[in-house]
């Protein structure tokens, strides 16, 4: 019984710790102006996340990829609308949001 309380006390405070990971990689979102041209499920001004998320699964290098395309910009891989450069974005939260940008399903 014991064992089962721990256990189940672990996997609550793991799932609390996720939760609260993409609470604040989408408030980084936001506060970044990511969502200004970006949606969870919906096209906007350029991909939804959960199209860049289906779009990298598999690919090995998709978070270096991903994390050079927030800071520098891009052009090409979704039509010819331009993504301008994040330069208010540091690396570590780069990785943050494309860490959950790639878990959106």
């Amino acid at each position: 019984m014991q064992k089962l309380l721990m256990t189940t006390t672990v996997a609550m405070a793991l799932g609390m710790a996720v939760g609260a990971q993409a609470q604040d990689a989408a408030k980084l979102a936001q506060d970044k102006a990511c969502l200004a041209c970006h949606q969870i499920d919906k096209k906007l001004v350029g991909p939804s996340y959960k199209e860049i998320s289906k779009k990298y699964t598999g690919n090995k290098g998709a978070e270096a990829l991903l994390i050079k395309k927030v800071r520098e910009g891009g052009v090409g891989a979704w039509g010819q609308i331009p993504m301008p450069p994040s330069a208010g974005v540091n690396e570590k939260e780069a990785l943050i949001l494309v860490k959950w940008i790639l878990s959106q399903k």
